[in-house]
């Protein structure tokens, strides 16, 4: 039996596949521990498990800074992030004694607590943010500039600091070359598919709200875009053919007034329940959202807003599987002719099955805990 500590920030899309994984170490049996902020964690990852708390320090969404989207991301949430929970991670890997952190790409302070202590580490990838080290330019220029001095800080002035973002001993993506295309990655990265699994917390969903004569449409803009997405969901609103379709927008109820009978809205949905009832989705492209509709076949129209949205939606957009509207301008007569596209040609539909089926035939939550056992297996020999 091997120690693995997880180490995640309070990112629902990034929660879910390390959740994922987490069970399926536990399941072959191994002993499973998290560092992050336990009003976070424990609703959905149970009453039992081992938590080593930090406090709470939750993405506020992109700010004006002159800078990039991307180098906003990393210099106003990524890096402040990583100052803030360090010593927290610190005393979990005291406490608990892993024999390996598994550790999300936007987690970084697991990153550094393993190569200060000499610790094997494995790289979550669960936005495509970073995935593709040669394709990352902002990623790199950041992690040459105040990640390096923050290493320096910390007296790991020595090290690569994209060793920092890139683990040198695993690297799981929760994707496959059906959707990316040919990628180029090194020996110890490796494309799973997506890690699922079933989740607490989630609310019920009145299934026998829908109506079997209109098709389904869920609209969502992920836990993180929550402030920009009252005016976009109204235009999805307005564009929805009430005759011929449902809408199921996932907001909170209050946000958006003067709802028609055909179109519901709820704060959360049991998304991995749902979806095999779903005919179409419209979101903003988060890898996660994106898996998970790919996985059950179902088309996308994508809305990209900021990061690594955009390279999402290219990937699905060549691969057949959905096609792409502008998530500031994009009229209710363009989401609807967006609509009659992916739901009126089977070939959007079929193209998602194809990415699907790559899907399960990577191995997704099973296939990644086997990579971090062999890790501890050579650790421990």
């Amino acid at each position: 039996m091997s120690r693995f500590l997880f180490v995640v920030p309070p990112l629902t899309g990034h929660l879910n596949p390390a959740l994922a994984v987490s069970r399926a170490l536990s399941g072959r049996g191994h002993e499973v521990a998290w560092v992050g902020p336990e009003s976070f964690l424990r609703p959905v990852i149970g009453p039992d498990a081992t938590i080593y708390r930090t406090g709470m320090r939750t993405y506020r969404g992109l700010r004006d800074t002159g800078t990039t989207p991307e180098q906003a991301f990393l210099d106003g949430y990524v890096l402040p992030l990583a100052r803030f929970v360090i010593k927290a991670v610190d005393q979990a890997v005291e406490a608990f004694e892993p024999d390996v952190l598994a550790v999300d790409q936007h987690a970084i302070a697991g990153a550094l607590v393993a190569l200060s202590r000499d610790l094997p580490w494995a790289g979550l990838f669960a936005s495509a943010m970073g995935i593709y080290r040669d394709r990352s330019p902002e990623v790199d220029a950041w992690a040459r500039g105040p990640l390096a001095k923050y290493c320096a800080d910390l007296g790991l002035a020595e090290i690569d600091p994209l060793s920092v973002v890139y683990s040198p001993h695993l690297q799981l993506a929760f994707t496959t070359t059906a959707m990316t295309g040919p990628v180029d990655l090194p020996p110890h990265a490796v494309m799973v598919g997506p890690a699922l699994a079933e989740r607490l917390g989630d609310e019920p969903f009145p299934m026998d709200w829908l109506d079997p004569g209109r098709r389904h449409v869920l609209a969502t803009v992920g836990t993180v875009n929550v402030d920009v997405g009252p005016g976009f969901y109204r235009r999805v609103i307005d564009g929805l053919d009430g005759e011929r379709r449902q809408g199921i927008v996932v907001a909170a109820p209050d946000s958006i007034p003067d709802v028609p009978d055909h179109v519901l809205v709820v704060p959360r949905v049991p998304m991995l329940d749902l979806l095999p009832h779903l005919d179409a989705v419209v979101c903003h492209a988060g890898l996660n959202t994106v898996c998970e509709a790919m996985l059950h076949g179902v088309p996308l129209v994508l809305a990209p807003i900021v990061l690594d949205q955009p390279v999402t939606t290219e990937q699905i957009v060549r691969a057949g599987a959905g096609v792409r509207i502008d998530f500031d301008t994009a009229t209710p007569a363009e989401v609807g002719a967006a609509l009659d596209t992916v739901l009126g040609e089977p070939s959007y539909r079929e193209a998602a099955q194809r990415i699907g089926d790559s899907f399960r035939e990577a191995g997704g939550a099973p296939v990644a805990a086997q990579r971090l056992e062999a890790l501890a297996a050579r650790r421990s020999a």
